[in-house]
């Protein structure tokens, strides 16, 4: 069985209602294994509303829930150090350093954010922000 770290983005937009995301994850669910980092859980609170806490919870939930280890910290700590990008936040960083770990597949919407060559990535949507 496979594993997929999912990006922020792909949570909220199901949170949001939108189609490709939820099937993704409804594919995705019986035959893969997936992840969230918890700095994606940090990102969804930070933009939160108190009415969404029971749904978004709930979702989150049914993540297996990768913390930031020493290794996660120096793995995103090189990323961010030898790719000096503007664009390139630390968060991102983040959680392709936790795929990495893993050894699993970074499924995102926002491919150019993850400019990392040794970590795969997998497209939602055919947008690729």
């Amino acid at each position: 069985m496979k594993n997929i770290v999912v990006d922020t983005d792909i949570l909220i937009n199901f949170l949001r209602g939108r189609e490709a995301e939820r099937d993704f994850l409804s594919l995705h669910a019986d035959e893969a294994t997936l992840y969230c980092s918890v700095i994606t859980v940090a990102e969804i609170f930070a933009g939160m509303r108190e009415h969404e806490r029971k749904k978004t919870s709930e979702l989150l939930d049914s993540f297996n829930l990768i913390e930031i280890t020493q290794e996660i910290a120096e793995k995103a700590g090189g990323y961010k150090n030898r790719m000096k990008s503007q664009i390139l936040e630390l968060d991102d960083c983040l959680i392709a350093a936790s795929a990495f770990s893993m050894g699993a597949i970074l499924a995102t919407e926002n491919i150019k954010h993850y400019p990392m060559t040794d970590i795969t990535k997998m497209p939602v949507s055919n947008s690729n922000k």
